[in-house]
């Protein structure tokens, strides 16, 4: 008896620990947590709030009568997506087109990053980054722009083939090229952008490592290999992860400013369907439907890569 009763207040002063523990921290970080205010309202309000409007994928959508209002139909919106040619032929295309933006467009900043890395002379290095980084602050709007004067047909890319004695080709309505246009102007845009995250992680890399390379003999282009490659890994593997969830996010901003009627069956994709269907012609039940469809999809697709990458980080 003497025993439970002594034993009573330790355990509560142990549960009372972390509650102090926690309390004393917020006191001593309170301007820190503050500063984590104005990110986690913008979450709670873009994000989190909306997700009420999924129930209207589930309902026959009456604007006026609002999602408390408008009748319950079950899948049937969901029936309607799969059974319509224009969301097939999206579906399939923002597969493609994704899964062209990450095998040729996700190497490129590891290597671009590995490379820079290389430069010993600083003032050339910081050059050299600056130049590749501006694009990534332009507007899709501009950048179409740019991309419409080189390869009209009175453009410097045309008038370069003219000059080979062949016939110009107008890019912006032959299906062949158009997909072709979408990876590299992407590319083009964001590898320096997101070489800045492999940087940062070569920061870390002992330089100690690469003197002791070099003495046993290695030439830089193994020391890139070897150390370099191995030591971002672990950041490659985030963000392939990170990649793959937004696997269905092909970039409505780049293809809606880009494409036109006669490139739908290579160029259409899953947000552009949804703008059409739903703010063109007022079918919100729908677009709201394929947004989910969209959701369930990515979260599939970040279990399953992260499964993958656990798997071969164990061997």
């Amino acid at each position: 008896m003497r025993e439970e009763l002594c034993s009573q207040p330790e355990s509560s002063a142990l549960q009372l620990m972390p509650l102090a523990r926690l309390m004393k921290n917020l006191v001593r970080y309170k301007f820190f947590y503050l500063m984590l205010v104005p990110g986690l309202l913008y979450i709670a309000i873009f994000h989190y709030a909306p997700m009420f409007g999924l129930v209207i994928a589930f309902q026959d959508y009456k604007v006026f009568k609002g999602a408390t209002g408008s009748p319950f139909v079950g899948f049937a919106n969901f029936v309607y997506l799969f059974k319509s040619p224009q969301f097939i032929t999206a579906m399939k295309n923002t597969f493609i087109i994704s899964a062209y933006k990450i095998i040729i467009g996700f190497p490129v900043p590891i290597l671009l990053a590995l490379l820079i890395n290389e430069v010993r002379y600083i003032i050339f290095k910081r050059s050299v980054q600056t130049i590749l980084y501006l694009p990534h602050f332009l507007s899709w709007i501009v950048m179409s722009g740019l991309l419409f004067n080189f390869l009209t047909e009175q453009g410097p890319v045309n008038n370069l083939i003219k000059m080979t004695g062949r016939k110009a080709i107008f890019f912006f309505s032959d299906e062949v090229y158009f997909r072709s246009i979408l990876v590299l102007s992407d590319i083009w845009k964001e590898m320096g952008w997101n070489a800045i995250i492999y940087l940062a992680a070569l920061t870390v890399v002992s330089q100690e490592m690469y003197e002791a390379a070099k003495i046993d003999g290695a030439t830089r282009f193994q020391c890139m290999m070897k150390i370099s490659m191995p030591s971002i890994m672990p950041v490659i593997m985030i963000m392939l992860l990170l990649r793959m969830g937004s696997i269905l996010n092909v970039g409505f901003e780049q293809v809606f400013n880009l494409y036109n009627p006669m490139l739908y069956s290579v160029g259409d994709i899953i947000d552009t369907y949804v703008y059409r269907i739903g703010v063109l012609e007022n079918k919100f039940h729908i677009s709201a439907a394929a947004g989910m469809f969209k959701s369930v999809i990515a979260c599939i697709m970040v279990i399953t890569t992260y499964y993958f990458l656990e798997k071969v980080e164990d061997k």
